[in-house]
Parts: structure tokens; sequence; C-alpha cells
């Protein structure tokens, strides 16, 4: 029985807001269902250490060093220096590295020098991740230039246009030595232009040189991050033996064999047989999926979960899911790009159970995988919205005042209230249940044509597919909005936020560098641009204060239907050209007399830009014969002791994994 007092909102640091959200109806689930989801959760957390060490070379080294002095730390805690210590540690933990996780520029520590090797040298050596013969002062003789240098490894993730986005970037998934050109050679002599079912290449290895020549160190057991994977796979088998169906345990074998070939074949058929598998209530994601941690978007990060679905409100995806043909048939993309089979659409809504990897403590609120353009053409997608993570942000975001300072009028603000939940999750849903599962590609055209801008531009098509049809009378007509006003609340919404409110996310004087972020701002500024003319949308000025104003829904519906074509063109063609000119035009640069007076009004309100959560703790309950009985949720665990914890029972990999 569930009797700790629960609260959504949770502690505050820097630009960070810790969330807890609620996996309501878990104590509903059978006990095979819940021994399902623990053995699923325990597989998700034993990844963490991949992804540390994919966000950058001495991640692992870092959170080592950094917890051992902010656990054995003997001085004044009190301390300027250990209050800014204790605020990038908590940083840090958030992003899964020194780099953030959202913007990927690296973290400016608030603390000297002088108090980060004072604070290692008063350390038990065997407290920190020395190598063989290594000292403390040695140890920080590496890691001080890492972390207080800004030159040293400034960007996560360069997507800067003209540079050399390998060399300039700090993720791990290239050798120091590989440059862009080097690698987007080597793995555009893979492909075959003739193959109907190419592989993804390069997604699950690190390419690096030895002796002269490139090489890939494939991640899979007994290979590169082979502890973790090991640990991993263990509790796969424990779920695969607790599956549901034959089909799930199925889908689950084919990934403990991936896990141990590496094969992207068998990458492939796993994904077949998990896209095909939609009788189960619980479900999961496991290992290397999204691409958006490498500049080239061609290697993944990655990330595990466990849900369950929420049997209510799926009915509201099952809808659109079975509408996929009439969605796509009247989308207003040229025919030439339109599927004429959408096959295996299936969408649902799910509660999150636990989140990993690339998932935590950031998480999206809406997923449509797989990611291979031949297999969701001949097999089709899965898509989901987490609704009880929405539930959260939606309960953390009432009240803080944001829309009051800016929504331009009381209006528009009731117009807000009424609708924006609802029609969040709804876009949230149209974006990845037939947003991503839209359209096709022309013949022969590679996947990965549009290089670093892909990312973007498949988003800006999964949004624009949203925006356009929540604006459609046959939303009402299936039930899905109340009436043919509601989407206008989406519309402002969005404006606001790809014009304005997104940017309290950029630090002065930067570009705008996030593929989602990026994607918001093309839409909206490429909107506000082609309807000037007829003052569509306006950015008005009151008191010292831009505000956006639309004055012609209808013929903003109009517009977003324009781009759409536009950018399913762009993908079906391959044209990287006008992918780049889109992308550079409206997605990155930032208008800085704006930018400082969005910051001003946001900073006024003590809000933070960025949310997490932090994960409920499942605890399974032994009976005399050592079986598990049931299993237990609880809420209560602080964030600092979540990621000791973390640290402690999931550490799986060496501190310099070459």
């Amino acid at each position: 029985m569930q009797t700790e007092t629960f609260s959504y909102n949770d502690e505050q640091f820097a630009d960070l807001q810790m969330l807890r959200y609620r996996v309501d109806g878990f104590e509903s689930l059978s006990l095979a269902q819940k021994k399902l989801i623990y053995y699923l959760s325990e597989a998700a957390l034993s990844g963490r250490d991949i992804l540390w060490d994919q966000n950058g070379k001495y991640n692992l080294r870092i959170r080592k060093t950094l917890e051992a002095v902010y656990t054995l730390y003997d001085g004044p805690r009190d301390s300027r220096d250990f209050a800014a210590f204790t605020t990038y540690m908590k940083r840090v933990w958030f992003s899964n590295g020194i780099h953030h996780h959202y913007g990927c520029d690296k973290f400016q520590p608030g603390f000297s020098e002088d108090f980060f090797r004072k604070a290692v040298g008063q350390l038990p050596p065997d407290s920190l991740p020395l190598d063989a013969g290594q000292t403390p002062e040695g140890l920080c003789d590496m890691l001080v230039p890492v972390l207080f240098d800004p030159a040293v490894m400034p960007k996560r993730v360069n997507q800067a246009d003209g540079e050399d986005l390998l060399q300039t970037s700090a993720c791990n998934y290239y050798g120091p030595d590989v440059t862009q050109a080097e690698a987007e050679n080597f793995y555009a002599a893979m492909k075959k232009a003739d193959d109907p079912q190419p592989v993804m290449y390069g997604m699950n290895s690190r390419l690096v040189k030895r002796g002269g020549r490139l090489e890939e160190l494939v991640w899979k057991a007994g290979g590169l991050y082979g502890a973790a994977i090991d640990r991993i796979t263990y509790w796969l088998e424990k779920a695969a033996a607790t599956a549901e169906n034959e089909r799930q345990a199925a889908v689950l074998r084919k990934l403990i064999e991936f896990y141990r070939t590496g094969d992207l074949k068998t990458f492939d058929e796993y994904t077949i047989l998990w896209v095909q598998e939609t009788e189960a209530q619980v479900d999961f994601t496991n290992g290397f999926t999204e691409t958006y941690g490498d500049p080239l978007g061609l290697k993944a990060s990655w990330e595990g979960y466990a849900n369950f679905k929420d049997l209510e409100a799926t009915a509201r995806t099952e809808k659109l899911s079975a509408n996929a043909q009439w969605f796509e048939d009247h989308s207003p993309v040229d025919a030439r790009f339109k599927k004429t089979d959408c096959k295996g659409v299936s969408a649902k809504v799910i509660k999150a159970a636990i989140l990993g990897g690339d998932l935590y403590p950031a998480s999206a609120i809406g997923i449509n995988l797989p990611n291979s353009n031949w297999v969701r053409a001949a097999y089709g997608s899965k898509s989901v919205t987490i609704g009880n993570l929405t539930d959260a942000y939606n309960k953390a975001a009432h009240g803080n005042g944001f829309q009051q300072e800016f929504v331009i009028d009381a209006e528009t603000q009731q117009l807000l209230d009424r609708y924006q939940d609802t029609c969040d999750d709804l876009h949230t849903d149209l974006h990845e249940c037939l947003g991503h599962g839209s359209g096709r590609l022309l013949p022969g055209v590679d996947p990965d044509a549009l290089k670093a801008y892909g990312a973007t531009i498949e988003e800006a098509r999964a949004d624009l597919f949203g925006l356009y049809y929540l604006a459609d009378p046959k939303l009402v007509e299936l039930g899905l909005t109340p009436d043919a006003e509601a989407y206008k609340a989406q519309y402002y919404g969005y404006m606001m936020n790809g014009l304005l409110t997104q940017m309290v996310r950029i630090e002065p004087g930067k570009d705008i560098e996030e593929a989602h972020m990026r994607n918001r701002a093309l839409i909206a500024r490429w909107a506000y641009e082609q309807g000037a003319a007829e003052k569509v949308a306006e950015l008005v000025e009151r008191e010292g204060k831009t505000y956006i104003r639309i004055n012609h829904y209808d013929r903003l519906r109009q517009l977003f239907g324009d781009l759409l074509r536009e950018i399913q063109r762009i993908k079906s063609e391959g044209d990287y050209a006008a992918a780049r000119d889109l992308v550079e035009r409206y997605g990155v640069k930032v208008d800085p007399v704006l930018h400082h007076e969005i910051l001003e009004r946001y900073r006024a309100l003590h809000l933070s830009p960025y949310k997490g959560f932090i994960n409920p703790v499942y605890t399974p309950v032994y009976g005399a014969d050592h079986e598990i009985t049931d299993v237990r949720v609880e809420y209560g665990e602080t964030y600092d002791a979540q990621m000791l914890r973390y640290s402690r029972d999931y550490a799986t990999l060496p501190y310099n994994n070459e």
C-alpha cells in the first residue's frame, strides 16, 4: 500500500528542476507483469555507464572523482566553493557528463581549481579512479584542463556549418584523430545504392584509427562496452522468461542475440519483431537508439525504459492509427512522396515505469520507433505518448506565472487554459504516430543524405504534420478535439515558443544547436516571414515587452501545409542543399536584443527552463522459497541519493574504455 506523501515538484538548481512521476496502476498489474517490469527496469539502469562514456571519454572518471569529493569531503560544507561544487555535481549527474544535456556546451565550474585540487588531495586514494601508478595529484593534472579550460572539449556536439564536426565535438563516438570527411567516406563506401534493406551503418560502434587505418570498435558482448552489455542481457534473459506472450519472448531473445553479436542485420530482425508485437500490456525499449548525440547523425546513444499501456488513454491514439491511411492520403505533400499503404502503424499512451540512459533524467514525452526507413516502410512503427510524464509536466507548470508573462492578452490565456493540455498531448500523438510514420523516400535516396541537418528536418516534418492536422475537422469528427477552435491554442503556443520563449534555453551570444529547438525556430520563423505581408502573425510591443499576436489562424494552417510540402520533398529527394539552406536561414541564429529581453522577463519568474525526473524505486518482495511474491514501488528517494545509488549499483565499465 502506498502511504508516502507524493509531490510532483522536487528540488531546483542552476537551470534545472527535478520532478517526480507517478506510476498509477502498477499495483493492479499481475505478479508476472510486475516482475517483467522489474527485470526490464534493471536492464534499463544497467546500461547507464555506456551513455556516460558515449558523451565524453573522461566522464566516468570525472563522475567517480566528483562523487568521492561530494561524499567524503571533510572541509566546510557551507563554503561558497562547496556550494558551487554541489551545483556542478548535480548538473553533471543530470547531463550524464560535463556538457549541457540540451545545449551541449561544457559547464564552467563555479568553484576554484585550488579548491578542487585540495579536495581531491585529501581523499583516500582507493576512493579515486586512479590508473596504475597514478597519484591524486596526477589525476588532477589530467582532469583540471578538461574541467576548467573553456578551450578544451568546449562542446559535446558541434553543429556549426563549415567546421569539422568531429574534430570540434567532445562526444566519444569517434577516435580523436578521425576527421568528418574520413568518417563520411568510410560509411559511404559501405553502402550499396541498390540495397532495398540497408542496415544503419555505424550505429553501434566507435570509429577509430589504428595503424593509420579506420576501424570500428563494435559495442557488443566481448567487445567495447561488453561488461555493461553482459549485465543488460542478464536481466533481459529474466524478462524473456517472464514475457506476457511468446512473441514478446522472441523479441527479447532476438535483442539478446544482437547484443551478443553486434550484427546490424540481427538488429533489424529484432526491430521487426518488436514493432509487430502489439498485444502485451508491458513494453520497453533497450539499446542504441537515437543519433542526436552524434554530429553526423549515424551513431546511436544508449537508452532504455520500461512501460505499460494506459488502456483508457490509448483509445485516443488508436483512433489516429486506425485512420493512418486517411491522414496520409489527405496530406498536402506531393503524391510522389506519399505512402500508398500505411502498414503496421500502432500507437498507444503509456505510463513510464523507469527511465534510463539517454531518457534519464531528461526524457522525451513521445517516441516513434524504429528509425530504419525500410523497416518502417515494410513493417510499420510503434508510437507512444508517455502520459504520466506529460501529466507531471502539466501539474508542475500550472500557476507558475509563465503564461501571464508571455501570452499577449487575457482572451488568449483563456484559450490556452481551456485547450492547451489536450492539444499538447494530441500534437505529440500526431507527431509520433503519424508524422514520423508518414511519407516515403524516393527509390535510391540515401537515408543519411541530409547528413547533419537530417535530425532537424525529420523533427520539423513530424511537427508540421501534427500542426497541419490539429486544425482539421477530421479531429473533431473523431472526438479528439472538443471543437473547431481548440487547435488555436496549440498554434499560439507553438509560435510563441518558436519565436520567443524557447530562447530561455540559450545562453547569450550562442546559436541554436539542438535539433528540436532548430526545428521549432525554423517552422515559426518561416511561417512568420511568409505571412508577414498579410500580417498572419505579428510581434507587437507593449510597455517594453514583446508578444506574438496571431491574426489569421486559418492562413497560418495553410502556411504550415506549404512548409510541410517542402520539408517532405527535401526528405524524400535527399536534397541536402535545400535542407542546409532552410536550417541555417531560419533555425540557427538568435536576435540578441530580443534574446536579452526574453531572458530578463523569464529570470524574474524564478523558473527553470529544463525539467527532469527522479525515478521511482522498485523493490522485489521474496517469499520463503526465495521466489518473488510482489514488487513494491516507492517514490521518496532524493535526487542525490538516487544518483549515488545508481553509481554504486550500476557501475559496470572501466574509467578508460579504449
